[in-house]
């Protein structure tokens, strides 16, 4: 249990969040395909990326991580890893499932990828079924989800069709896995699009390595055969998605929080929080290193988070604090995340003292008078890392299973308390 500390008046101060996760797990794929060594640097050291990383060691990669000074040393397999038979575990970590599917479907060999109960209920089956376009062998669950059985041969076909309302990781892990192909390959993109700057986050992290898709129309990436994926020295962003819940400190409480390591130019999308922020009355500022939230009277807003949906249950704990209701709109694939992040979602803000309506894509929250309760987490680290903002403001707020934050961000609550006391 952690008893979240309340704030009797404006919390202000400055952080640097650590490094990404989004793209140290993006890296660490591009440097396991890459021919020769790459060192990352603000590498990440959390759940997520520690699945990650034992996954690419028992496929018999050489990685060095020095976890003193946030580095990670990885020599490349130029193409197909060492161990060709192995059985994998994932945890609950979505872009690894993801993103070896795609990775080990490129190459030669045996491999399962099974994870948590909850991992089970999570979709893989539209990628799975675009890679099978593209010659794999690859199978999945009858509901759709892990675990999945890959009997990798190659890419042997160069068209493949994905659909982007589930998940950008089904693309994103295309995207890594056509990196490792000698073949002109396109994919294809049906529906709309889910979480769009992950993807150009991708290719941002594959150009760096070496390796260019382009993207046509908005729905055809391609990527032309006969490039190679070089090792590099790689500096990893701080997370914007952890910087969200101390953007949201200062706005709950009045407080101007500057986060350094960022800026306007951040590869990652979920900067785009601070624009909503600003919709609901904050004033920010950007620097060439720094971005600052100056908290101010909070309005309710009604908002398309499609783009920025990692950022949602933030957004939702700085509405209890809005003068009227905020609308959180297209974001139907959240159901599909750690939690059903909408239903558990409303449910924990409701447990508070919100008026939730809770719609198939998004909720209204009206604000309410609250009291403090046992926030339960459902083992995600987002619930966890949102209600202790919440917890500055409404006494007595407490998380049930603080220990989830260490998927992405072990040392949030730590942080967070040094800055409150700042």
């Amino acid at each position: 249990m952690f008893h979240c500390q309340l704030c009797t008046g404006p919390v202000s101060g400055e952080i640097r969040p650590p490094g990404s996760k989004s793209i140290t797990n993006r890296a660490l794929v591009c440097a396991a395909l890459a021919g020769g060594s790459s060192t990352l640097r603000n590498a990440l050291d959390c759940g997520d990326t520690q699945v990650m990383v034992t996954a690419l060691q028992k496929l018999g990669l050489s990685i060095e991580w020095r976890k003193d000074t946030h580095t990670i040393i990885i020599q490349g397999c130029g193409g197909q890893v060492p161990v060709t038979t192995a059985d994998l575990y994932v945890a609950n970590s979505g872009t690894t499932v993801r993103f070896l599917t795609s990775f080990l479907a490129s190459m030669q060999g045996k491999f399962t990828l099974d994870g948590v109960l909850r991992m089970q209920q999570r979709p893989i089956n539209d990628l799975v079924r675009a890679l099978n376009e593209l010659g794999a062998t690859i199978q999945c669950a009858p509901n759709g989800c892990p675990p999945v059985t890959i009997s990798g041969n190659g890419f042997s076909q160069t068209t493949c069709h994905i659909a982007g309302s589930i998940s950008s990781q089904f693309l994103s892990g295309l995207i890594l896995a056509i990196g490792n192909s000698s073949l002109d390959i396109e994919l294809h993109l049906t529906g709309t699009l889910v979480s769009q700057p992950y993807i150009q986050m991708t290719i941002d992290v594959l150009s760096a390595f070496g390796r260019t898709v382009s993207i046509n129309n908005n729905d055809v990436y391609s990527s032309r055969g006969g490039q190679s994926i070089t090792g590099i020295e790689y500096n990893i962003e701080p997370d914007a998605s952890a910087a969200s819940y101390f953007f949201a400190t200062a706005a709950v409480t009045g407080g101007v929080v500057t986060v350094t390591g960022l800026s306007k130019d951040s590869i990652q999308g979920d900067i785009g929080f601070c624009d909503s922020l600003e919709q609901m009355g904050c004033k920010i500022e950007y620097g060439d290193d720094f971005i600052r939230v100056h908290g101010g009277v909070l309005t309710g807003i009604d908002i398309d988070m499609n783009a920025i949906s990692d950022t949602v249950l933030t957004l939702a704990v700085v509405a209890l604090f809005a003068e009227g209701p905020t609308v959180i709109r297209n974001v139907r694939h959240i159901r599909d995340k750690e939690t059903d992040r909408i239903t558990d979602l409303a449910r924990e803000l409701r447990r508070l003292g919100a008026t939730v309506e809770e719609f198939e894509d998004g909720m209204t929250i009206t604000p309410g008078k609250y009291h403090g309760d046992i926030i339960k987490t459902y083992d995600d680290h987002r619930m966890a890392m949102s209600f202790a903002i919440a917890g500055l403001r409404i006494p007595d707020v407490v998380i049930s299973d603080p220990e989830c934050c260490n998927k992405t961000y072990p040392n949030f609550l730590a942080d967070l308390t040094a800055l409150i006391n700042n």
